[in-house]
């Protein structure tokens, strides 16, 4: 099964972009997707998104099925009818989450049974489940439930995890087939996991690379590991993987770890980090995060990024920035939260025309030299 249309590669890396065709339009790689945990990506609306030009967004199986209900979106429509976005959803299968709550949840190779966070109900996510949930959903791309184990977890419980997450990935699948069959159109990735153990990773990439899927998913990346084991198993995980397929790290969305996946070769990526960090007053800029709630930007009537074509930065002074910050008025997190995934989706064209050109190592290389100096004015 093959929905990439792969283009150009850089001659001097692994770096290359391409095209996805998904059945709620064609989306250009390597692509940075938006996080919409429940079905909005915080503090920017719909119109928003497609104004900057996302062709894809990612929202969570855990939290939308806990509220408002797999059900109810299904009733409105699916995902877009519910939200009215046009675009591409990607489903997060919520394996991260039942993770994250780890005095909250029993996994065993049935499935993971969990308390909500919400109103401490119990409820069983099954391989099934999960999909026949994304499938109510209508995501164009859902993930496989997973078992992910954090950095620094011994050998017995990194192979633990990897054998519930490989038979998980084959009973997916089965029933991902099952709804194709029906009429569903959206595709299911499988998860690498297998820890930060090299012979578990390439076990675990083998595997999922024999899979009938459109694309693969590097998980268990980006969960408290230092950057040089990211970049390393990273590398190690995806030489075993097919060039053919849409290639995910999920996770990731700093300028220094999305510019190290695409050389790496890898197409996808989100994070909660662009909104998260505008939430607190933390900017992307090409000098670097720049911090409005410093007390030297309170006369400063310049643009928050000079270079920046945004409508933050067209309209508004940092001094206006820093204000709404320290008041905490909600435009803040609005404005903010524009700005900075407005930044990473116009760095995702640079990059995209940095490989067409054959220039992507000059372009990281100037990119993070003066990221990484930090020379705000």
């Amino acid at each position: 099964m093959n929905i990439f249309s792969p283009g150009h590669t850089c001659k001097n890396s692994k770096a290359r972009c391409g095209v996805m065709h998904l059945p709620h339009g064609d989306v250009r790689t390597p692509v940075f997707m938006p996080v919409g945990t429940n079905g909005a990506v915080k503090a920017v609306s719909k119109d928003d998104i497609e104004e900057m030009g996302f062709e894809i967004i990612l929202a969570n199986t855990y939290h939308l099925f806990l509220r408002p209900g797999a059900d109810l979106v299904q009733e409105a429509g699916g995902l877009h009818g519910f939200t009215k976005y046009n675009g591409n959803f990607l489903t997060d299968s919520g394996g991260f989450q039942v993770f994250s709550l780890s005095k909250l949840r029993k996994i065993t190779p049935e499935g993971a049974r969990f308390q909500s966070h919400i109103d401490g109900s119990y409820h069983l996510f099954t391989p099934e489940n999960v999909v026949q949930t994304q499938v109510k959903f209508n995501s164009d791309i859902q993930m496989q439930l997973d078992v992910c184990s954090g950095f620094g977890v011994d050998r017995k419980e990194a192979v633990s995890a990897l054998e519930i997450t490989t038979d998980w990935a084959n009973r997916a699948m089965k029933e991902w087939q099952k709804e194709r069959e029906a009429g569903y159109k959206g595709y299911l990735f499988p998860i690498v996991q297998g820890n930060f153990f090299e012979d578990l990773r390439r076990q675990s990439a083998e595997f999922v690379a024999g899979l009938d899927s459109a694309g693969i998913a590097i998980g268990g990346l980006s969960v408290g590991e230092p950057t040089d084991e990211f970049v390393h198993f990273m590398n190690y995980t995806n030489q075993f993987l097919p060039e053919e397929k849409v290639k995910y790290v999920m996770g990731i969305g700093t300028p220094e770890y999305i510019l190290e996946a695409v050389a790496a070769g890898i197409d996808m990526f989100d994070c909660v980090l662009p909104t998260r960090n505008a939430r607190n007053g933390s900017y992307f800029t090409h000098d670097g995060m720049l911090s409005i709630k410093q007390e030297r930007f309170t006369h400063d009537f310049s643009p928050l990024d000079r270079e920046c074509n945004c409508k933050v930065c067209r309209t508004y002074s940092r001094a206006y920035l820093r204000h709404l910050f320290k008041e905490q008025e909600i435009l803040s997190s609005m404005l903010a939260s524009y700005h900075n995934l407005y930044f990473l989706n116009n760095m995702m064209k640079e990059i995209r025309a940095s490989i067409e050109n054959d220039t992507f190592e000059t372009y990281k290389k100037s990119f993070l030299d003066r990221f990484r100096a930090g020379n705000i004015q």
